[in-house]
């Protein structure tokens, strides 16, 4: 059955389609989640509370074609949730020792995880859902609640923000100090 038939039949009420549907985009939902808490547990936490609310509201959803922005929304404000309950901070040194290479590519992947979680809310939002998310601009602005130009605005100003936190490079190929 294709999706938009799934999220129909799950509007008018019919749970096994919304627990299809979240099964076909849980990885995605779990993915997102672990951008935003950074520990399997939480992250885990904020996608079964996600679900739950789902479960609850789902006929409150105007356009079956925007059932995958709602869920995000509704993961987002799940992951915060789940972040003001835990306060935890990520161990940076419970890493598997792996080649040089390997460990070389997981530490730049660790900077910009942790440069990114130290943009502010907005710019970080903007960030995670464009880059790790691979949704269009018009979905982000659908999620954060703002128009789309700022949308643009929020990923220019992050990614400049990255530049200077990971020590890149200026628009005249000088490097950031």
């Amino acid at each position: 059955m294709n999706e938009l038939k799934l999220i129909k039949k799950a509007i008018k009420g019919n749970k096994e389609c919304l627990e299809e549907l979240l099964i076909l985009h849980g990885d995605q939902l779990y993915r997102t989640a672990y951008l935003y808490v950074r520990n399997r547990e939480d992250a885990l936490d904020a996608v079964q509370e996600t679900s739950y609310k789902a479960f609850l509201s789902i006929g409150q959803l105007k356009n079956e074609k925007f059932f995958l922005t709602w869920l995000t929304k509704i993961l987002i404000n799940c992951a915060y949730d789940v972040l003001k309950m835990s306060k935890k901070e990520l161990p940076l040194n419970n890493f598997v020792e792996l080649t040089a290479d390997k460990r070389k590519k997981s530490e730049e992947n660790l900077d910009l995880l942790e440069a990114v979680n130290r943009l502010n809310e907005k710019h970080k939002n903007a960030i995670f859902l464009f880059y790790f998310q691979d949704l269009p601009i018009s979905e982000i602005a659908k999620v954060m609640n703002i128009p789309e130009n700022t949308v643009k605005t929020y990923l220019s100003r992050g990614k400049e923000r990255l530049k200077k936190l990971l020590g890149g490079m200026n628009y005249n190929e000088e490097k950031i100090i």
